[in-house]
């Protein structure tokens, strides 16, 4: 599967998602394009073009709700993950119903991986 990680630039994404996303399982299984590891690039261009946006929301970022219209506008399916305490935007369930909550690094990469076990 070809997925986009959408987050927010303001925390540690690096260590806390994609580090432990890298170091897993799931980086041998699918086609994961981490944005700040490469090249700036127009989103809009490239987002339709993925199977799934995966969007770290525990942090408010208006560019990862642009990003979420656009993939919702292509009919991109999107799945929210957050960490344990984090409040959330409503407007989150206008675009999907598709999310979990995650209690440290190791809890995400397990409910990713069951995740997508469940779609297989």
């Amino acid at each position: 599967m070809k997925i986009y990680l959408s987050h927010s630039s303001y925390y540690d994404y690096v260590n806390e998602l994609y580090n432990p996303i890298k170091n897993s399982e799931l980086i041998k299984e699918h086609e994961i394009y981490f944005p700040h590891d490469c090249d700036p690039v127009n989103t809009k261009d490239i987002i339709g073009s993925f199977d799934l946006v995966i969007c770290e929301v525990s942090f408010p970022s208006t560019g990862q709700g642009i990003e979420m219209g656009w993939a919702d506008f292509m009919d991109v399916p999107i799945l929210c993950i957050y960490k344990s305490g984090s409040k959330l935007s409503s407007a989150i369930n206008l675009i999907t119903n598709n999310y979990f909550e995650y209690s440290n690094e190791n809890d995400l990469v397990i409910k990713l991986q069951n995740y997508f076990s469940n779609k297989a």
